[in-house]
């Protein structure tokens, strides 16, 4: 029987390989994601580890937010001389950086990276654990003096000699560069702009008594550990934060760690969509090659093999289709890692390909993945192929499945059917978030898997509505293929469900993308009432100085401020919930609409109140009146009363977490470094909108990083980001053919096979070549046809729950985007043209003789 499983293997190499092909693009991603991740984070943790001070002493930091103040916490920088006198500290140095910062040539062009990276300006000094070198001119000495980092000079074309000028908080300055540095380990991407200490405290921090952290050096034969305790025994324990290099390592790499899961999980989801789309496949490829078999596989059963012997034969050769899929898919990974590495190059991330790090854990899932797809997806056909009786060896062979009973399915289906539909029907009645989510997703695999299932019960009436035109179209070739894709709906079901998992994804995401940009845009229209928004393109807050030029901008009429700040309220329910505040200029009404359930924006911004939402302060017991304790950073505190509750569709930008916002003057008072994030300008009478425009942009032009956006501005910048998971979704959705275009290759390949006499015998009786390859093609176009409308159907069904879940965060607008829709059907026509090429062309090749003559 090894023997025999062998030779068979051997014989059907060429109907198997684009099953290997499926196996591979899943593997591949497997491996691809796990090679790249662990490359990246052991370059990094060897950075980490090699530049981290023994121990460092940065400001305590007890709120978080992930929108930024602009203020940037300090320490005394006469801690370093404190610090110095501890036991076993050998040397101390102050710190003094700042990231985010722009910094631009004499152009006015940010010689930062484009990628989102940060710059960072910070204070220059020389220990064995410096990043970088001085390869070029000499350090800076004083005020107005800077090295660049050579990367950065090299891509921005900066030279010895040139000058720059910093955008910082206290406020601009320009810098002469006197000298180059060169990255002695991975560069992270940042560019980076280093000053003379006294300089860096000054211009950067606004004091030369400030600095952002103290770096210390441990003396010989005392350990990390034992030096911080030392220094936290001396300082206080609860007075500042101190990390010792390993948990310093730890803590970048943990930061780090989220932009690498971002790279890791998309690439997880191409291999978990290519396993899932490839599992169609191979289902689809062993069962026919076991019906096309059949006789085979009697003869073996007459000769001795009992059921096991075959079950275990095709087994095996799911097995040998794993392992050569697997072993190509780990070689593509690798070359797929390699890949991205280079990429990040391109971003500026300068990673080794000569560090590339494969662990045990890389081919161990590899092959698990592979061979175990394959090996699953074979196992119904094998039991189908044990299930043949020896008899068969004394009749004409048979296809398998065709004309068995369907019952199964449809009972399996419908209950599964069910289920998914009640998960669906109880997300769009749920008004918990959470619950709603669960519910969807739930609801998504279960329709999912339910149609899948029911697929063939779907063929014959689906493929008679699409394919009904084709007799009248194209007479009795279009007759014969439609008849052709309704001969084995289990066949143009399995081979349909391939491309209908991807049209659904994106059908789904389609509806739910047009969905949020629709209900963006009429949030956009409904709330925000300036004629301009001025607004770092990052989102960063910018200096004072951004806000003093807009306002003397000729024809500048109202300008609102916003800040924002990190916060923790104490509620009456006892929580303590950290969130995010802002804080406005009066006049807030004048740029912006806010609905209030009770009071308004002028009781909200008055001295020593607050605004909130009105549903956050419902779940937590908050009244008009209420006072709350609220906590600032640097361990400002202060009692705020609540004089009004908004009632927003979402957040609006007032604030996040509970829509909490107060006046310009409680800001200042309890955050009085932090820097604006936008300015909501209206322009002054006598001035028109564009004339207001030009002169803000003409003032903001040594701002790059700044920009003036209206209304459409905004949409458009939603839309924009909004696309980019769109993009992700059509990436998917590309791979998702390529291997649906395998399937129908496959498909269209084998049946040719298995038609061989049929083709021979029409060939005989006057069918033209061309009239069998357009018979084919229109077969192959019904089927991939068939798969959209499927997937097409269900995307519409999960992108309108996907809506309804939204709407439950002010997100209320449901949007069809019915051109993506038709344009999918047509792409997927074309899909299932180009998919029958091969299979149409080798059929009308054929010898009509030897095809009749097959057996």
């Amino acid at each position: 029987m090894l023997k025999a499983t062998l030779r068979s293997f051997l014989a059907h190499k060429g109907r198997l390989l684009l099953s290997a092909l499926a196996v591979m693009l899943s593997v591949a991603f497997v491996a691809g994601s796990l090679i790249f991740s662990d490359t990246v984070t052991r370059t990094f943790d060897r950075l980490f580890a090699s530049t981290s001070a023994d121990v460092t002493v940065t400001p305590k930091e007890d709120l978080e937010s992930q929108i930024p103040s602009g203020a940037t916490p300090t320490v005394p920088a006469s801690l370093a001389q404190r610090v110095a006198r501890i036991d076993g500290v050998a040397d101390t140095h102050v710190d003094a950086a700042v990231e985010n910062i722009t910094v631009v040539d004499r152009d006015n062009k940010s010689v930062g990276p484009t990628t989102g990276a940060p710059t960072i300006a910070t204070n220059w000094y020389v220990t064995d654990r410096s990043p970088v070198k001085l390869t070029s001119g000499h350090a800076p000495e004083g005020p107005g003096q800077a090295l660049l980092d050579a990367d950065t000079a090299k891509k921005k074309d900066v030279k010895i000699g040139d000058t720059l000028t910093v955008l910082a908080q206290p406020g601009s300055f320009k810098v002469q560069v006197v000298g180059i540095a060169t990255f002695t380990t991975t560069n992270p991407g940042a560019a980076l702009v280093f000053l003379d200490t006294r300089a860096a405290q000054t211009e950067l921090l606004g004091s030369p008594d400030a600095a952002t952290g103290i770096s210390v050096t441990a003396a010989s034969g005392v350990s990390d550990a034992a030096l911080k305790q030392r220094i936290e025994a001396e300082l206080g324990r609860n007075t500042y934060e101190y990390q010792t290099a390993g948990e310093q390592a730890e803590s970048s790499a943990a930061s780090l760690g989220g932009f690498l899961d971002v790279i890791k999980y998309v690439m997880l989801g191409f291999a978990g969509i290519a396993v899932l789309v490839g599992i169609f496949l191979i289902v689809n490829t062993f069962s026919m090659l076991i019906a096309q078999r059949t006789r085979e596989l009697g003869l073996l059963r007459a000769l001795g093999a009992d059921r096991r012997q075959v079950r275990r034969s095709v087994l095996t050769e799911a097995t040998l289709l794993g392992l050569v899929g697997s072993t190509l898919g780990l070689a593509a990974g690798i070359g797929l890692a390699f890949g991205l590495i280079s990429l990040m190059g391109a971003f500026g991330m300068n990673l080794k390909s000569t560090e590339i790090v494969i662990g045990w854990a890389t081919p161990v899932s590899a092959y698990v993945v592979g061979v175990g797809v394959t090996f699953v997806a074979a196992y119904l056909p094998a039991r189908r192929a044990a299930g043949v009786s020896p008899m068969a060896a004394l009749a004409d062979a048979e296809i398998a499945g065709v004309g068995r009973p369907l019952k199964v399915r449809a009972v399996v289906g419908a209950l599964v059917g069910v289920a998914g539909a009640a998960a669906l029907v109880g997300c769009v009645v749920s008004t918990e978030t959470g619950s709603a989510a669960s519910l969807l997703g739930l609801g998504v695999v279960l329709t999912l898997v339910a149609t899948v299932i029911a697929g063939p019960l779907l063929v014959r009436p689906v493929i008679r509505v699409l394919g009904g035109a084709f007799p009248a179209l194209f007479g009795s070739i279009g007759r014969m293929s439609q008849r052709n894709a309704l001969r084995n709906p289990r066949r143009t079901g399995a081979t349909a469900a391939a491309l209908m998992v991807g049209l659904a994804l994106v059908g789904g995401m389609s509806v739910a993308s047009a969905s949020m940009t629709k209900s963006f845009d009429d949030q956009i229209d409904k709330t925000l009432g300036a004629d301009f928004v001025v607004q770092n393109q990052n989102f960063q807050p910018f200096p004072q100085e951004v806000t003093d030029k807009v306002r003397a901008t000729e024809g500048a009429g109202l300008v609102v401020r916003q800040r924002f700040s990190p916060v923790a309220v104490r509620l009456p329910d006892g929580k303590r919930v950290e969130t995010t505040a802002a804080g406005y200029d009066p006049r807030l009404d004048d740029v912006a609409h806010v609905t209030y359930a009770e009071g308004d924006t002028a009781a909200a911004l008055a001295d020593g109140d607050m605004a909130m939402d009105v549903e956050f302060a419902k779940d937590h017991g908050v009244r008009i009146g209420s006072t709350i304790p609220v906590e600032f950073p640097a361990g400002r505190k202060a009692e705020l009363k609540v004089a009004a509750l908004t009632d927003q569709d979402t957040g609006d930008g007032f604030g996040t977490q509970g829509g909490l916002y107060f006046g310009f003057g409680t800001m200042e008072k309890y955050v009085p470094d932090g820097q604006d994030s936008a300015l909501y300008v209206n322009a002054a009478s006598g001035t028109s909108v564009d004339q207001l425009r030009s002169r803000l942009e003409k003032t903001l032009d040594p701002y790059p990083q700044v920009q003036v956006r209206d209304q459409a501005d905004y949409k458009e910048l939603i839309r924009n980001q909004i696309a980019v998971l769109l993009y992700l979704v059509y990436a998917l959705l590309g791979l998702a053919i390529v291997i649906a275009v395998l399937g129908v290759v496959n498909t269209l390949a084998l049946s040719v096979v298995e038609r061989t006499r049929e083709i021979g015998l029409l060939r005989a009786i006057g069918l033209a070549r061309r009239q069998l390859r357009r018979m084919i093609r229109l077969e192959s176009v019904v089927i991939a046809v068939f798969g959209a409308v499927l997937g097409l159907a269900l995307g519409l069904v999960w992108g309108v729950c996907i809506q309804q879940v939204l709407a439950l965060q002010g997100m209320k607008a449901l949007a069809i985007p019915w051109g993506t829709m038709v344009a999918v059907v047509i792409g997927s026509a074309v899909v299932g043209i180009v998919a029958a090429l091969l299979p149409a062309l080798r059929a009308s090749r054929m010898n009509v003789l030897a095809a009749i003559a097959h057996e």
